[in-house]
């Protein structure tokens, strides 16, 4: 199974595009801007992750040096 996001700033466009989702048997849902954006960070922990660990300390002084 795929998916597809399409970002627009018409309602209008959005609903044409529900609806002929549906009339071609496909699922259609909405996602608000905060949903795209989760997502998006999701893809990009699953694209950088290494399955390395690294202790608290470590973090912290990465932070506190930006």
């Amino acid at each position: 199974m795929g998916a597809i996001v399409i970002q627009s700033q018409s309602k209008e466009n959005l609903k044409l595009l529900k609806e002929l989702a549906s009339k071609l048997g496909e699922n259609a849902i909405s996602i608000d801007a905060e949903q795209l954006e989760d997502i998006a960070f999701g893809m990009l922990m699953k694209k950088e992750k290494t399955g390395k660990t690294v202790n608290r300390e470590t973090i912290m002084k990465k932070l506190r040096a930006a």
